[in-house]
């Protein structure tokens, strides 16, 4: 055992010594160690009850043999982090959260871990510390929130209350309609209801096959999460007899499963980010264009919030990500010979699975659309890609040309959506809001929300080199490469500019010529580097760009 380098022999006496001082009895010591990484705190509702889904990983692991001992890791709430400064610490986190649980596990020699996420970035942090370590690893989150219906009949959510301000500042609704929205948007703990960010990646540990069958749909507050992770504690004690190590299940093929999974669902926009950063941590950077390959060849056969009215109570109760998986195998797009941590394959898994609700989950056959949810564009705006969710995109939007808004602050830019000053034909661009611009890459669910609620969705498109929210829908165009900081395109546009999207042709262009977009880059100047302190120096110096995962 790997816990062998604390315990075993008289020499490690000393380390037994400081083991006993935690309470720890000759016998728990000579059992398998297992590390229990929780990311719970008071202030996130995705973690606040994760002590209890803790205890109920630990109580499994007792159950198995094992002695289980918990660290803690930090965790961001994007959606109480969003619209000030606060949000340039939300990404950033993911690399502290990976190198935290890399120093932890590295300095007390764990045999095998169990991971405690739920939110954007601890997730995908976790990951990447675990493709790092490859232990035997396994996942199991805090599950969703539950949207539940009002006292009109409406199932809200997070992103309800950002699109309710929108309409709020248009004169659409009135101050008591605006709190009722807020009191009832969130009325659980939970991940944030729709397909956002979190159960996003929530969703695709268990199609990567990282997690337990319905680890990314079984709501928070269902006592069902809690006997799921009792399994969880229980299944790490046997990849640990197996062996059964991170790197025999994520790999390339369970990536590209991920993947197919991510457009079957339309996921956030945002695990472009983070499956490139994992790529990128495995030693094979993902090629952006291959994301449009898949889309290519997979429906998109979930709409779920913001894309839809569907939360993930929905797909859990049609039969959750195991079901989308039998639905695809109809059409040969799953690989079935990926090892999971049940031990088994993927199709061993969906073996004896049915969809439950055709409505919730679409047949092959009619689906909502025949390729993926997301989309990677290119163009000369963009010529190392940028990223839309397709799935929330207005038909009439799928394809326009508008005139250039040009932004370089998101506050800049909500100021004029709020004053009024985006007109039908707008496309509005937000710069300097990249990973070494912003920096910390923030996510614009304030602007796009601003214009959902004022009712220009259908008629004004955003994009910008920062990232948007799972909630964002509309024509958003993100993470466009390279970023203007790091004189990009995107930073010589100018005011009135014409510029074409074209997401189904995966095409966009600002609409001047070679020569002319050269003589900006000779006269323009970028915007002056801001003076950095503490940790957001440290990480301008060391992150890459959007199209590399804003990795390390």
């Amino acid at each position: 055992m790997r816990s062998d380098n604390i315990k075993k022999g008289a020499e490690k006496a000393p380390s037994r010594s400081l083991l006993k001082a935690d309470g720890l009895t000759d016998e728990q010591i000579k059992r398998p160690i297992i590390g229990i990484v929780n990311s719970f705190n008071e202030i996130v509702p995705g973690h606040i009850h994760l002590s209890t889904v803790s205890r109920a990983v630990k109580d499994g692991v007792l159950a198995a043999g094992g002695t289980p001992l918990e660290f803690n890791t930090i965790g961001v709430c994007d959606g109480i982090a969003m619209g000030h400064e606060g949000m340039k610490y939300s990404l950033c986190t993911r690399e502290i959260i990976a190198d935290s649980i890399e120093c932890v596990v590295k300095a007390h020699s764990f045999d095998a871990l169990v991971f405690i996420p739920s939110c954007d970035k601890i997730v995908p942090g976790m990951l990447l510390a675990a493709i790092r370590l490859n232990l035997p690893s396994i996942f199991v989150c805090g599950g969703p929130m539950l949207s539940i219906p009002d006292s009109q009949g409406n199932f809200l959510d997070y992103n309800s209350v950002y699109e309710a301000l929108g309409a709020f500042k248009g004169g659409f609704i009135d101050q008591d309609e605006l709190d009722r929205v807020e009191n009832n948007a969130c009325p659980t703990c939970g991940s944030c209801a729709g397909m956002f960010t979190a159960n996003s990646m929530n969703c695709l540990t268990e199609a990567i096959g990282i997690s337990l069958p319905t680890n990314g749909t079984t709501p928070a507050v269902f006592s069902e999460r809690i006997r799921l992770a009792k399994r969880t504690g229980m299944k790490i004690m046997e990849l640990l007899e197996k062996d059964i190590k991170v790197l025999d299940i994520i790999n390339e093929k369970s990536i590209k499963n991920a993947l197919v999974m991510d457009m079957a669902l339309g996921c956030s926009t945002n695990t472009v980010l983070h499956i490139a950063a994992m790529c990128v941590e495995m030693g094979a950077p993902l090629d952006l264009r291959f994301i449009n390959e898949v889309s290519e060849s997979v429906p998109n056969l979930c709409k779920l919030a913001p894309s839809g009215a569907h939360h993930l109570q929905d797909l859990h109760r049609a039969g959750g990500i195991q079901a989308v998986f039998k639905e695809l195998d109809k059409i040969n797009v799953v690989d079935k010979t990926c090892l999971t941590v049940t031990a088994k394959t993927v199709g061993e898994n969906i073996e004896k699975v049915k969809v439950y609700d055709h409505s919730v989950i679409k047949p092959v056959e009619a689906p909502y659309a025949k390729t993926g949810g997301l989309a990677v564009l290119f163009g000369n705006i963009a010529p190392n890609g940028s990223v839309v969710k397709r799935s929330a995109v207005r038909p009439e939007m799928l394809k326009f040309t508008g005139k250039a808004r040009v932004f370089n602050s998101e506050e800049d830019a909500i100021a004029a959506i709020y004053g009024g000053k985006i007109k039908k034909g707008d496309v509005v661009v937000i710069r300097y809001e990249g990973p070494k611009g912003g920096p910390g890459m923030r996510e614009m669910l304030s602007p796009t929300s601003a214009i959902v609620g004022m009712g220009l969705d259908a008629d004004v498109a955003l994009i910008t080199d920062g990232r948007f929210s799972g909630a964002t829908r509309g024509a958003a165009i993100g993470h466009i490469s390279p970023e203007a900081r790091e004189g990009g395109p995107i930073a010589y546009v100018k005011e009135g500019d014409s510029i074409t999207i074209d997401i189904n042709n995966y095409f966009i262009s600002l609409n001047v010529s070679d020569e002319e977009l050269e003589s900006r880059k000779k006269s323009m100047k970028l915007k002056p580097e801001a003076n950095l302190k503490g940790y957001l120096s440290r990480y301008v110096k060391l992150v890459s760009s959007a199209d590399k995962g804003a990795s390390f």
